[in-house]
């Protein structure tokens, strides 16, 4: 054997080698590189409201808001593992009961990565999920029916998501 396919062997055993180390090093990490180990809880994270209709709104008059308020109703604390929107004219904004502001949160693939930090909901507190919807965002063939979901991804073992729609008619 020459010394040229020694070396070609040896380089070809060292990079299958570093991506398999590269594989298992990664493998339980999520999205935003954190490890995946988040334990289950038993908290169950609800809203009073899980829709709301904004009505007949123009585009003209820009952004509208809705805040929906989410209570863990469980024994355990919950994680807000990740949080994203159906559309890009979608925002969102997560405030705990400590005041602390988390977002913006956005639809992936579109400029609004999927917001993937943890917001930490102890029993019985309430959380406060802003929706912002751009009515303009999808210019002027955007007009009419309209509905969108705010996506909450936690570690509850009973409720592991949770949605928050609106609708609205966009006029010109």
């Amino acid at each position: 054997m020459t010394n040229k396919k020694i070396a070609s062997y040896l380089i070809s055993i060292l990079f299958i080698g570093g991506f398999a180390l590269l594989l298992a090093t990664n493998w339980d990490k999520g999205q935003n590189g954190k490890a995946n180990n988040t334990a289950y809880s038993a908290g169950v994270l609800s809203a009073e409201s899980k829709n709301f209709n904004f009505g007949t709104i123009s585009m003209k008059d820009g952004n509208v808001s809705h805040r929906f308020e989410v209570v863990n109703n469980g024994e355990e604390t919950i994680q807000i593992l990740k949080a994203y929107t159906s559309c890009m004219c979608t925002t969102a904004f997560i405030k705990d009961a400590s005041g602390n502001n988390y977002g913006p949160i956005g639809m992936p693939g579109h400029g609004g990565a999927p917001w993937a930090d943890e917001v930490n909901i102890l029993p019985g507190e309430t959380a406060i999920i802003e929706a912002i919807f751009d009515p303009a965002a999808h210019g002027p063939a955007g007009v009419g029916y309209a509905q969108r979901t705010i996506y909450l991804e936690t570690n509850s073992s009973k409720s592991p998501r949770l949605d928050l729609s609106f609708t609205a008619t966009v006029s010109n």
